[in-house]
This record gives C-alpha cells, structure tokens and sequence, in this order.
C-alpha cells in the first residue's frame, strides 16, 4: 500500500473505517434492526451490495444514504445525475475497471482525478486506479445506483452507436440528384469514407422512424450531438465522434448538392432520399457557420404524412364551417397566423387542396416550396436575384388566377398587392406571425395598409397552435391538477369539478415521454359586419377580441381546454400553447 491512500486513510479515520455502514444506520436511528436484517437478507440473494439493497427496498433515498456515507468517511457527496462528465475524462479509466470497483470519473484538476464512489473505504480499488491512471485519487461519494447509471450513460454511448451502425442496412435507400437516381453506396464512395455515410444514412432513417420534424447537426469545442425534434421538442440522440465532424458535415452538403469547400458563408440545399417500398422523402437542408463548425438543421417533408383533410386538422365543428365558408368566398383574403412551425404551411396546403379544381387557375409563391402539390403552380422564391413574394405576386396578376397563396406576408409591398388583389376578384391566402387572431389586424395596420382596406379584403384569420397529444398507450389520470389551476385556466368551478385530466406515463409507444403525435387548437376569427366596423373604428386589438368572442369566436386558450377536456392534452400543454383569455 502506497503512503498517499495509507495518509487518506487515516484522514478518514480507522474507527469508521472498521464500523459496517449497516450498524452504523441503526445505531443513528436512520434504520432499524429489523431493516437491516431485511436488507442484509436480501443482499445475500441479489448479490448486491447492502447499501444498494437498503435503498432499493426503499428503507432510504439514495441522497440519504450518500451523504450519510459521506458525513462518516469525511468526503464530500455528489449527486451524478446533475453532473456532465467530459468524455476526456471518462476515458481515463476502461469501461470494465469503471464496472468492477463500481466507480466513474468525475473531474480531473491538475495531477488530481476526482472519482465518484459508493464506499470511499474500498482503498485497493482507489489504490488500483491511482497506479492505472497515474494521477493522485481524491474520491466523493455518490449512491451505487447512480454510479452504474453514469456508467451506462457515459460509457454506452459509443458502444449504442456501434452497435446500431452494425446492424443498419442502408440498401435500399437511393439518394435522388436531379432527375437521376443514384445508390448512396456510389455517393459513399463520392465521399471516401464508407462508415460516415453509414453514419449519415442511419441518421436521416431513424428520424424517419421517430417521426422527428427536424434533425440538429450541432458542433462544440469538445462535442458533437445529433438531437431530433419530436413532437416539438428536442431530444439529444447521439454523440458521434468529435473527429467525424468534418466528414459528416462534408457528406450531407455533398447529398445537398452545396459546395463543401464554403464553409464561411450560409448555404441551403435539399435532398432527396428514395427510402424503399415507394416511399420518398425530402429534407430541406440549411447549414449555418458557427464558432466550431457549421450546424446543419434539416427539415423532414414527408409528403405520405401530409394532412390534407381538412376534417382531420383539429378544428372545432363551428370553426371548420366558418373557415370553409372564407375560403370558397369568389374573392377575399384568408390569413393564417402563428410562430414558426405551428403548423401553418399544413393548414394552408389543406385548403388549396380543397379549392383544387380543374376550373381554378392556383398559384403559390412560397420560401421554401415544401410539397410538390399536383394541379398546382408553385413558385420558389429567390431573394438574391430579385424574386421575392411581391414580384411573384405582380407576375401571377399577370397569369390570369383565380386563387393565390403567398408564402407569408413580411412588408407593406407584399401587403398592399396581396389586398389589392383580394379586392380585385381574387381569393388570397396568406400567413402572418401574430400571437392570435385579433392582433393581425393591427399588425396591417402597422405595415401601412388603410383601415377601410382590411376590412374590406379580410375574409377571415385563423391562429394556430400545435400540442403534443398524451400517448393513448399509456394514457392514465392526473391526480395532480388540482380544480384551482383548472379554474385558473380559464374553466369555470363547475367545469373544472367535472374534467377528469390525463397524462403519459411513459411507454415504449412514445419513448418514455408521455406523448406521442400533435393535435392542432385553433382561433377562428370570421369578419363580420361588426368587427368591420370596429377595426374602421380603429379599435385596438383587444377590443376586437371581446367583440369577437362575443360573437362566437373559440379562443386558442379556449380550444386547448377543450382538447384538455377530451382527454387529448395535458394542463402544461395547454399552458404551453395558450396565453389568459383575460383582459
């Protein structure tokens, strides 16, 4: 034995380490005799070590028991689950000496490693380490439990990836260029590195299998993640290799037709992958320089998965009436509101569909075109030589339509056409970044369009939401939501007292999560005679929402209880998607 861990040994002090932790728990009233002969029992079966079964059979917590341990041998405690070990770090000491003394790298400061342990007397195992690694051991302690999890989290992760990639089969994916289809085997050869466009493929697959809107390629000083949007929400998916970073990035932008010799500037591409059985998928692709490299962000087009019918969309009986009846007006202006990826390129795609007769002459001006919509003139924008929403627009009142469909409104040129062309016997459907429905129209007002002609061009504005939908699989009842948050909410006592609230709790179905897919809540808000008047009045935004609601109208925060109420959404989901209907 070294004379370093015999000095931390008596730092420590040989009385406690000579005491079992067990007697010691009794004699400090943290657990009685009879729970230690329990745990001790049930050690002697599993295998365990005591202080692991004490905690498993719920007799303590696991902060309990460690700082327990660490008050005893003077140490200080951890709590893992809240730290991030570096991988630098971790590779200091191999995954099965890591498993064997039941210890994992925490920190290294100078000739110092800092190791996480669940019993700080074990001073072989310290001994062991220090001769292995060469650095002076200062141990902490931390619970058994949450060691073994640190240890899967930060030791698995490389070992997951391997094992992934080695039972992927990409052969049947073609990567389309153009009108030519070619084998991603031939573009791997392309790219001179087989396993990164492996690695690639089974990225862009799986998102395809979790149903991910949006895949982030993201770049650090010492990492490199890959996360998944799903259902609104990003979740981290893997860490590749920090010195495949450059050959990762290379291979997308060589599947996104850009120039890979750029790496300053912007770029924008799209690929598109042929995935088997028919099914094709497109994936706009945006690459954006940053301190450590360039983050890639792409966004899954999944044609097969376009709703189309308007029936399916989410909206309430009354809304979807008032909202059919806008959009088949011989001329007017429809516009849909709401933050980016709210899901507004959906509703307005549905109602194309709807409006797509062989007797209507339709055209889009859209950044980016999406969906490829049969029986449809769809135009991309092109900002760098002039091509933007306004010119497209002059050019289609030059094409004889009958409905257009502008990507979204920015400024007042785009506006002022877009209105001159609902006045003009024309229906125009549109998007606008407002947070509800009412404020769009002071959102007009402010790019400069007259009072008189909002009201006169504006058909109808709708605001939309998306909410994640509890899993159906492991939907259970919530006894936490409590009638005074139901009631804060916006329900009435009597309402309140009646719902019966649901939440995920977590399956194989939905990852865990506790939900699985979107449901869209929407604000309807139909122009009538009378909110005519108030907007010509010059009524503020809030003024316009009494009225409204007054009339009938279903407000966002009030669609989303409804969702609640039928057991669609959570109350946080609702929080999440909605603001106070309160004025």
């Amino acid at each position: 034995m070294s004379t370093c861990v015999y000095c931390t040994r008596l730092r420590w002090g040989e009385a406690k380490l000579n005491e079992r932790i067990g007697e010691l728990l009794v004699k400090e009233n943290l657990l009685s005799a009879d729970q230690l002969q329990k745990a001790r029992s049930g050690a002697a079966v599993s295998g365990k070590r005591l202080g692991c079964e004490i905690t498993g059979m719920g007799f303590l917590e696991e902060s309990e028991l460690t700082d327990f341990v660490a008050k005893q041998y003077g140490v200080p405690s951890i709590n893992l689950d809240e730290f991030d070990v570096s991988p630098e770090v971790t590779q200091l000491i191999p995954e099965d000496v890591a498993t064997k003394h039941t210890v994992v790298p925490v920190n290294r400061a100078g000739s110092t490693l800092i190791l996480a342990t669940a019993d700080p007397s074990n001073i072989f195992a310290l001994d062991d380490i220090k001769f292995l690694t060469g650095y002076n051991i200062q141990p902490v302690v931390a619970s058994e439990d949450a060691i073994k999890r640190a240890i899967e989290k930060h030791y698995e992760q490389a070992d997951v990836l391997d094992e992934v990639m080695a039972g992927f089969d990409d052969s049947d994916i073609d990567l389309v260029q153009g009108e030519e289809e070619l084998d991603a085997g031939e573009l791997g050869r392309e790219a001179e590195d087989a396993p990164v466009v492996k690695l690639v493929n089974l990225i862009l697959t799986d998102a395809v299998k979790r149903s991910a809107s949006d895949i982030h390629v993201e770049p650090y000083e010492k990492s490199f993640r890959v996360r998944y949007r799903i259902d609104g929400v990003l979740y981290e998916v893997m860490k590749p290799p920090l010195k495949l970073k450059n050959a990762l990035t290379s291979r997308i932008k060589i599947m996104s037709e850009l120039d890979i010799a750029e790496r300053r500037l912007p770029q924008d591409g799209r690929i598109k992958l042929k995935m088997g059985r028919g099914r094709e998928m497109d994936f706009r692709v945006s690459v954006l320089p940053t301190l450590f490299g360039e983050k890639i962000v792409l966004r899954l087009l999944d044609k097969s998965n376009l709703q189309l019918d308007m029936t399916k969309l989410g909206f309430e009986k009354e809304q979807l009436k008032g909202f059919k009846h806008s959009i088949h007006q011989p001329f007017g202006m429809v516009l849909v509101t709401g933050p980016t990826g709210s899901g507004k390129t959906t509703t307005l795609y549905s109602a194309l569909s709807e409006l797509n007769q062989v007797g209507e002459n339709l055209s889009t001006a859209e950044d980016p075109v999406e969906f490829n919509l049969s029986g449809i003139n769809q135009v991309q924008m092109h900002e760098d030589i002039g091509l933007n929403f306004a010119a497209a627009l002059r050019s289609f009142l030059r094409q004889d339509p009958d409905i257009i469909m502008v990507g979204e409104i920015r400024d007042f040129e785009t506006a002022e056409i877009a209105v001159k062309a609902a006045l003009t016997g024309h229906m125009v459907l549109s998007t606008l970044h407002t947070n509800d429905a009412p404020s769009t129209v002071n959102r007009l007002l402010n790019m400069g369009i007259e009072p008189f002609l909002v009201a006169s061009s504006v058909n109808c504005i709708v605001a939309q939401r998306l909410a994640r939908r509890v899993c159906e699989q492991c939907k259970e009842p919530d006894p936490e939501v409590a009638v005074e948050e139901l009631v804060d909410a916006g329900m009435s006592e009597d309402e309140a007292k009646g719902i019966a609230p649901v939440r995920g709790a977590g399956c194989s179905n939905c990852s865990d999560t506790g939900f699985k897919g979107r449901i869209a809540c929407y604000e309807v808000m139909v122009m009538t005679e009378e909110l005519k008047e108030y907007v010509l009045n010059g009524a503020s935004s809030t003024e316009i929402k009494r009225e409204a609601i007054r009339g009938g109208m279903v407000t966002l925060r009030r669609s989303a209880l409804n969702m609640m109420h039928g057991q669609n959404i959570t109350l946080s989901e609702v929080f999440r998607v909605s603001t106070s209907d309160a004025s």
